[in-house]
């Protein structure tokens, strides 16, 4: 698990005496600066007024009713984007690419208004990490699987709290993989495999002849499970992340393919060479707006380049580095064809195969969702990777 992040505190008045409480947040929002004390007397108008002059509303009433407010924010703000969008559409003829670069673009600082605004709707949470409000569920095992600690009352936005219950659930009934014939448990801000595409991909390639497999980037713990499941015998599993070792760890214990696999806490390569090398870096080349988003994207694409400039190091003279990537940085024009060209070949590299697949989730299909002219096109691959 992960360590809590730094703490940060939070001020308020009550009946003229000064507040305050620590603040809590996994994404790593900074505490709000301005708090007021908000019930079920509030109306909706009101706090979203409040909200977006960026004060924070610390919930004392009900529960349900603070969800209730949380999803009448939620409205107001799609209504403010229907009419956005409305007016866009009806100037605009035309669909290049820089069009998409400039929808994407538009589309992430409206995520991060929209998560700043439905952010400023706060629960407070006890020592004995409960929330004490009428109604409320008990949460204690979620915020402890999500890193929280008992001994210090705090305050945490009610949209994380019901983040971090949804990881809860997600990591107690885990996710089908069929390839496994088990399931998955992702851990809270651990990348989920909800996407089968990819491991679809990993589970048909056809294994190079080796003794040893590297999992960059094991995360979940998805493809090293599907590797050893297809009987690769070793397998060196890096992350950074405590909490993804620790996540993969588990559930490579509960499919019965714990001795197969080694976990190990790095920046991409363990030591040595491997004759299989495989990575599924995030796709996208933005900067995350939270911590959750760094399964996602990698700013600059640094841990694409720094995986292909490092395989020639770590791969055998007959070996093959898979590297699993969807275009769509390159439908919403974040990246040229020719910059990832130009890497496997700086690399030393060379494409010995490729796999693709197109993708099934909901959003390929979703006319009205404002990326959908780049989703359309996007197509995931497998990219077999050899010494030049």
């Amino acid at each position: 698990m992960t360590s809590a992040p730094p703490a940060s505190q939070l001020h308020w008045e009550f009946e003229g005496q000064p507040q305050s409480c620590l603040w809590r947040s996994e994404n790593g929002s900074p505490a709000p600066k301005k708090v007021v004390l908000a019930d079920d007397r509030m109306s909706a108008d009101t706090a979203y007024r409040l909200a977006c002059e960026g004060t924070a509303l610390l919930w004392q009433g009900d529960y349900h009713q603070a969800r209730q407010m949380l999803q009448a924010l939620g409205r107001r703000m799609e209504r403010k984007a229907v009419r956005k969008n409305t007016k866009t559409a009806a100037t605009t003829t035309t669909t290049t690419t820089a069009d998409i670069t400039l929808s994407f673009h538009q589309h992430r600082q409206a995520q991060a208004q929209r998560a700043r605004i439905l952010g400023m709707v706060l629960v407070p949470v006890t020592a004995e990490l409960s929330v004490p409000l009428r109604r409320a569920p008990d949460v204690r095992l979620a915020l402890e699987q999500a890193g929280a600690t008992t001994g210090s009352t705090f305050a945490l936005s009610l949209r994380e709290l019901l983040g971090i219950i949804g990881a809860f659930e997600w990591r107690k009934n885990g996710v089908d993989i069929p390839t496994l014939g088990g399931k998955i448990h992702p851990y809270y801000g651990v990348f989920s495999p909800i996407r089968g595409e990819y491991v679809d991909l990993v589970a048909k390639a056809r294994l190079p002849v080796m003794d040893l497999a590297f999992d960059i980037g094991v995360g979940s713990g998805v493809l090293s499970a599907v590797l050893a499941k297809r009987g690769v015998q070793k397998i060196i599993a890096t992350d950074q992340d405590p909490r993804a070792l620790a996540c993969a760890a588990e559930n490579l214990h509960n499919l019965g393919l714990a001795a197969q696999v080694e976990l190990l806490q790095t920046d991409l390569f363990p030591p040595g060479k491997a004759g299989l090398i495989v990575c599924n870096p995030p796709w996208l080349p933005a900067k995350p707006s939270s911590a959750i988003e760094y399964a996602v994207y990698d700013p600059d694409s640094r841990m694409l380049r720094g995986f292909l400039a490092g395989v020639a190091a770590h791969l055998t003279a007959q070996g093959e580095a898979w590297l699993i990537m969807s275009d769509l940085a390159e439908h919403l024009g974040l990246r040229k064809p020719d910059e990832f060209w130009g890497w496997i070949e700086a690399a030393g590299l060379k494409v010995a195969g490729k796999m693709d697949i197109k993708p099934r989730h909901g959003k390929s299909v979703d006319l009205s969702d404002p990326l959908h002219a780049a989703r359309a096109k996007e197509v995931t691959s497998l990219w077999r990777l050899t010494l030049q």
